[in-house]
C-alpha cells in the first residue's frame, strides 16, 4: 500500500493545476477514467464513483449509507404469497366449519394480489426474470381468483338485480364447478413451468412449487368430482405450501449482514 504525501509545494502545484483548467474550455479538458483511459471534456469520474463501483453521496449519512441500492423485492412478494396461500388453504381444510371462501378477498386482492404484483416489477428492475416471472404471475392468479366471487364482475352472486352466468339463478350455473375447476388446472400448467424453470434456483423454492403443483391438482380435481376429500387434502398441500413460503422469506432477508443466525436454502445456483 502506498502513501500518499502532502506539502505546502504540492498544495501549491495541486491548486495551481486546478486554476488552469478551470480556465481551459470543457471540450479541451481531458480526464481519466476508471480503466486509465483519457476522454474529453469534465473531470475524473474518480472523484465521484467509490471503490465499490456505486456513486459517491452524502444524502444518507443519517442512516448509515454511503450509496443508494435496490433492497431485496423477494421476502415481501413471498410473505404476500404465503399469506393469501395459508389463509385460503384454511379454508378449504375446513377449520372452523367455513365453507365459503369470500373472506379471503380481503387479503388476494391487497396482499397477494397487489404488493406480490408490485414485488414483480422490482424483481424486474433487480434483474431476476425468474422470480419477477413468478411474483406478477400469482398476483394476476389472485386478482382473478377474487374476480370469480365478486359480484360485480358477473359470475357469482348477483350485481344489480342481475345473476352472475355461474351463480345458483344463472344461466351457466351447472358449469360453474367445472369452470372453476379448468382455471385452476391452467393455473397447475403455469405452475409446472415454473417448476422447470427453478431447477437451477434452490431447494427450498423447488419444494414450494412442487407442493403448489400438487395443491392445484388437488383442488382443480375437488372441483371436476365434487369429491371434498380432495377439497381437504388441497387445503393441507396448501398449508404445507405457504409454510415453504414463509421459510422461503426469512432466508431471503435474514444474512449475515441483519442478522445472527440465517437459514439454509439449498442453492443451486451456478458458481463462478
Amino acid at each position: 500500500m502506498s502513501v500518499v504525501q502532502h506539502n505546502e509545494g504540492s498544495s501549491h502545484t495541486e491548486k495551481h493545476l486546478h486554476e488552469t483548467e478551470a480556465q481551459q474550455p470543457m471540450s479541451a479538458r481531458t480526464a481519466t477514467n476508471g480503466d486509465g483511459k483519457e476522454y474529453a471534456g469534465g473531470e475524473s469520474m474518480n472523484r465521484y464513483i467509490t471503490p465499490g463501483g456505486h456513486f459517491a453521496n452524502d444524502d444518507l449519512i443519517a442512516i448509515g449509507a454511503s450509496h443508494r441500492k435496490y433492497a431485496n423485492p423477494l421476502p415481501l412478494g413471498a410473505m404476500s404469497f404465503a399469506t393469501t396461500t395459508l389463509v385460503l388453504s384454511l379454508y378449504n381444510a375446513g377449520v372452523q366449519g367455513i365453507t365459503v371462501p369470500n373472506a379471503v378477498l380481503t387479503f388476494s386482492l391487497f396482499y397477494g394480489g397487489f404488493v406480490q404484483y408490485l414485488a414483480g416489477l422490482l424483481e424486474f428492475a433487480s434483474g431476476n426474470t425468474l422470480g419477477a416471472s413468478i411474483f406478477c404471475c400469482y398476483g394476476m392468479f389472485w386478482w382473478g381468483f377474487s374476480m370469480i366471487f365478486i359480484p360485480f364482475f358477473g359470475e357469482m352472486g348477483t350485481y344489480d338485480g342481475v345473476p352472475g352466468v355461474y351463480s345458483m339463478n344463472g344461466a351457466n350455473a351447472a358449469e360453474a364447478e367445472n369452470a372453476i375447476g379448468l382455471f385452476l388446472f391452467i393455473w397447475l400448467g403455469i405452475t409446472l413451468v415454473f417448476t422447470v424453470g427453478a431447477m437451477r434456483s434452490s431447494i427450498t423454492l423447488i419444494v414450494l412449487l412442487v407442493l403448489l403443483d400438487i395443491t392445484f391438482l388437488l383442488l382443480g380435481s375437488f372441483y371436476y368430482t365434487g369429491n371434498t376429500a380432495l377439497e381437504r387434502a388441497g387445503g393441507g398441500f396448501g398449508i404445507a405450501t405457504a409454510i415453504v413460503a414463509y421459510y422461503l422469506a426469512m432466508g431471503s432477508f435474514l444474512t449475515p449482514a441483519t442478522s445472527y443466525f440465517t437459514l439454509p436454502l439449498g442453492s443451486l445456483a451456478v458458481k463462478e
